[in-house]
């Protein structure tokens, strides 16, 4: 659940487990229209018959599918200042493609805390531990120290 607190307590929580997102299916329509995206139409992503010739068995989400699913999945999961406008993507430290995710999977992020730094007045840089699991699989497909900006209104 996302949770909102004082921006004087946002330190309180470094270090802790934030929780993890629902569940979200990774189906093939998902994989193609990733692909017609990003023009990244390479056969083990959207041909299932010369997929399923290869180790993986069946088609497999790209990688950058599963990162980028990151926000959608972070909006159930964490903490963010009180009167926030707004959250900006701000890169990654660290990011492992562990396990590919096949098609029909189900997969959901699981939340760590790292660090906040507070780089102006009212813009917050979080730093958190994301992993990108599969469901039944004990390895994750992702793991990332991914970072974000928070923005918080003025207060006159």
């Amino acid at each position: 659940m996302l949770k909102t607190v004082p921006a004087a307590e946002l330190s309180n929580y470094v270090g802790q487990e934030l929780g993890s997102s629902d569940w979200l299916l990774i189906d093939q329509q998902r994989i193609n229209d990733f692909a017609d995206t990003t023009l990244d139409s390479q056969f083990i992503h959207v041909d299932p018959e010369k997929a399923a010739q290869t180790p993986f068995g069946s088609t497999i989400a790209h990688g950058f599918l599963s990162l980028s699913m990151i926000p959608h999945l972070s909006e159930s999961v964490g903490i963010v200042p009180e009167n926030i406008v707004m959250g900006i993507n701000y890169g990654c430290d660290k990011l492992r493609f562990l396990q590919p995710v096949a098609v029909d999977s189900e997969i959901r992020l699981h939340s760590k805390l790292l660090e906040v730094t507070e780089k102006n007045p009212g813009q917050f840089l979080f730093k958190n531990e994301i992993t990108i699991e599969i469901r039944g699989q004990d390895k994750p497909a992702l793991v990332a120290e991914w970072l974000t900006m928070m923005v918080t209104a003025n207060e006159q």
